[in-house]
This record gives structure tokens, C-alpha cells and sequence, in this order.
């Protein structure tokens, strides 16, 4: 009886490692950026962006859809972004991942750095915020590192598609199963 309990015991640290995993992340995207008409909110200043991306990395194939507001108000000129630094200060997103899974992020930060060449470097954080399948009771850190590109500006020249290719990358803890 005694062996019986240890093993029933082993076998549920086992499975309750198994969720408790923490899963390096590392996910290399492309897609677009559009300027919306969609409020936040907050204040009528801040610029909503539609993040439009899909790519493959060590959480399986991916597509990723979010909103994001920057703040242009508080644009700041620097010599590395001598075009403007614009912060990112909020939004959410939805991660797709190809066994259907959802995996949910609420923006918690970042910036959109304008170099003197107009190439946009944009930075994100994320918070992990659980979603659906395997990714129901997951928790974590994300970051993004990306370039934009200007492909169409509005009647006033200002950017309304970009491409924006890059990396996430950080930590997610709490997936269920693998890719």
C-alpha cells in the first residue's frame, strides 16, 4: 500500500511539473501595421495601431492580432531616434498558435523609435494573461523586438500600412502539452 501511494504520488508531481513548466520562448514574425480608427481608453490623443502577424518558433506556428495605442503627445526627439520616440502605452493581443490554441497578452509597455533614415525599431512587453487549449493557465513575460517600414501614408503623409518584421521572445509558464 505504501509503494502504491509513492508511485500515485510520483505520478502527479509529474503531471503537475508538466504544467508548471517554464517555456523559453523565441518567435521570429512578419506582417503589417495599420493605423484604426479604434479608441482606447485613454485620452483622444493616442493613435491606435492593428498589429497584424504570423510566424513559426518554439511555441509552435503562429499568427498574432493586436491593438495597440501609442502616445503621440509625448513624442520625445533623441540622437538615436532623432525622428521622434513615440511611447506604446497599451493595448491586447491574441496569440493563434496551429493545434488552435489561443494564448492571451495585454500590452504593458514600450516605444516606437524613428531613426534618421524614417525605419521605425518599435519594442514591446507583455504580460501574459492565460487564453485557451494548452494555454488556459498560463502566466508569463513576452517581449518584441521589431522594424517597421512605411508603405502608404495617409492624405496628411502620415504612416497608415507599415510592414513590421522581428522577435518575441521571454518566458511562459504553465503550458499544457507541447507544439
Amino acid at each position: 500500500m505504501k509503494r502504491m501511494v509513492t508511485v500515485v504520488l510520483m505520478l502527479l508531481l509529474g503531471v503537475v511539473a508538466g504544467y508548471a513548466q517554464q517555456n523559453p520562448v523565441r518567435m521570429k514574425y512578419s506582417g503589417s501595421e495599420l493605423t484604426t480608427a479604434f479608441l482606447l481608453q485613454g485620452p483622444d490623443t493616442i493613435i491606435a495601431g492593428e498589429e497584424k502577424l504570423a510566424g513559426d518558433g518554439s511555441l509552435g506556428q503562429f499568427t498574432y492580432r493586436a491593438i495597440r495605442g501609442d502616445d503621440v503627445t509625448t513624442l520625445t526627439i533623441t540622437d538615436a531616434c532623432p525622428n521622434g520616440n513615440i511611447p506604446v502605452t497599451e493595448g491586447e493581443g491574441i496569440f493563434r498558435f496551429s493545434d488552435g490554441s489561443l494564448m492571451t497578452v495585454e500590452i504593458t509597455g514600450g516605444a516606437i523609435c524613428i531613426d534618421a533614415s524614417q525605419i521605425g525599431h518599435l519594442t514591446e512587453t507583455y504580460q501574459v494573461t492565460g487564453g485557451t487549449g494548452r494555454f488556459q493557465n498560463a502566466t508569463g513575460e513576452l517581449s518584441l523586438n521589431g522594424t517597421l517600414n512605411v508603405v502608404l501614408n495617409d492624405a496628411s503623409g502620415n504612416p497608415l500600412l507599415l510592414t513590421n518584421t522581428g522577435e518575441f521572445d521571454g518566458t511562459v509558464i504553465g503550458v499544457a502539452g507541447s507544439k
